[in-house]
């Protein structure tokens, strides 16, 4: 059944999700669907309870995953040039993984719109990114790989595939909006910094938020959705930079990206990021004056799902810490103590994700920083994403078919980068999380 779905014509699949704004859209049964995961997996809609995640089951959920990028220049999730989406997804499920953090850009969505609702074609995708010669070739290997796809396939078809097969498998999706850009990510130069910054354009952003939302009904497996990855300063831009990069405005543009996606799936969590790469969320969490005015975080602001369905995210990449009690000190600082309503300074208790770390497989997996992570989000018994799964990307930065030695993956995605990890680190962090 499934086979054949991929093979209708992109207009059928998604006459719901281009009514994405249409009343008709908003009236879908989403009651039906609720129903269906409450008594089977994943036990859905997730909500939120104080600083935890619940499923229908009030069973604690706590992501163990990794970061699937898909928002590179070809737009669908990488390595499916060298292993099929079952190989990958169980892969991950033999070490544990119970959820995946699945990128993708604003870009494709901007462009279905713009070809009159109908997406393009993975080969039209890869030529569009690589050229004519390359983009045909790594095509072949693609369907090679993948042979219940077919010239016809779309963008959004594949990303339907990974999803049904994460619902196989049981791994939740966490769907992130990563860029606007399809493109490598992130500096502050890149001119997809900030709302309202070069390529980042705010009703593009909280439109394709929307359709992605609302095209994600039919993904069993989806139960989060993040906002924007590493929201930062804007230094191609100084005047917006300096009139509009600070939290007051912060506030206002995030209230509409999750009243966009809350709009199109009341049943996904909205998961916030904070300011700097996001690396700190303290006026969310202490209560404190959302800079420069004096308005304060306020859930009611979130009409209707304010209450149990907001999830914070933190990113960090201290790689050089030297001293894992200055590291664990600065993450609670930063975020992690909206995990602790005891603490005098909690204004706001919610559940915290740490979305991204990583480091090179090879030679840092033991380091301080690898290991001290671990051990808090142990201790915290907190959510998490490794960067990054991909052992190679489709291309990133120019340079095709490159190498990534941060990778959980190899080059061909065959086997893992670094088994002392997995057997040492990797699967253990998963246990003590999980399961403590």
């Amino acid at each position: 059944m499934f086979i054949s779905l991929l093979r209708y014509p992109l207009g059928c699949l998604l006459a719901v999700s281009l009514g994405v704004l249409a009343p008709l859209s908003q009236a879908s049964p989403l009651g039906t669907h609720e129903y269906r995961q409450a008594d089977a997996w994943p036990f859905g809609p997730l909500v939120t309870s104080g600083r935890d995640i619940k499923d229908t089951r009030n069973q604690t959920v706590v992501y163990a995953g990794a970061n699937w990028p898909g928002h590179g220049e070809v737009m669908i999730p990488d390595g499916l040039t060298y292993q099929s989406i079952e190989t990958v997804v169980t892969k991950m499920k033999s070490v544990g993984v119970n959820a995946v953090r699945l990128t993708y850009a604003i870009q494709m969505i901007d462009e279905i719109y713009d070809n009159g609702g109908d997406d393009i074609t993975v080969r039209a995708a890869f030529i569009q990114a690589l050229g004519e010669a390359n983009g045909t070739a790594r095509f072949a290997e693609f369907l090679q790989k993948n042979p219940i796809f077919d010239e016809s396939t779309t963008r959004l078809q594949v990303y339907d595939a990974v999803a049904e097969e994460c619902a196989k498998q049981e791994i939740y999706i966490n769907l992130d909006n990563h860029m606007s850009q399809g493109a490598w990510c992130c500096n502050t130069r890149d001119g997809n910094s900030w709302f309202g910054d070069t390529y980042f354009n705010v009703d593009s952003w909280t439109r394709g938020l929307a359709y992605m939302a609302d095209h994600g009904r039919s993904w069993r497996a989806l139960t989060s959705m993040s906002l924007r990855n590493e929201l930062r300063r804007p230094d191609n831009n100084p005047q917006l930079n300096e009139e509009s990069y600070h939290w007051q405005d912060w506030y206002k543009y995030v209230r509409q990206g999750a009243d966009a996606v809350n709009g199109a799936n009341p049943g996904v969590l909205v998961v916030l990021s904070g300011l700097d790469f996001d690396t700190w969320l303290n006026p969310v969490v202490e209560g404190t004056a959302l800079e420069p005015g004096s308005g304060l975080f306020d859930r009611a602001d979130f009409a209707g799902y304010g209450a149990d369905k907001l999830v914070l995210e933190l990113h960090n990449y201290a790689n050089n810490a030297a001293n894992c009690d200055g590291l664990k000190r600065d993450l609670y600082a930063k975020g992690y103590r909206a995990l602790h309503p005891e603490d005098p300074k909690t204004a706001e208790v919610f559940p915290v994700l740490l979305t991204e770390f990583g480091f090179a497989q090879a030679t840092a997996w033991d380091s301080v920083y690898a290991t001290c992570l671990a051990e808090m989000l142990a201790e915290e018994r907190a959510g998490w994403f490794i960067w990054v799964l991909a052992g190679s990307y489709y291309i990133r930065s120019g340079i095709q078919d490159y190498e990534e030695t941060w990778g959980l993956l190899n080059h061909d995605w065959s086997d893992w980068r670094s088994p002392d990890y997995i057997e040492q680190g990797f699967m253990p962090l998963v246990r003590d999380t999980v399961s403590p």
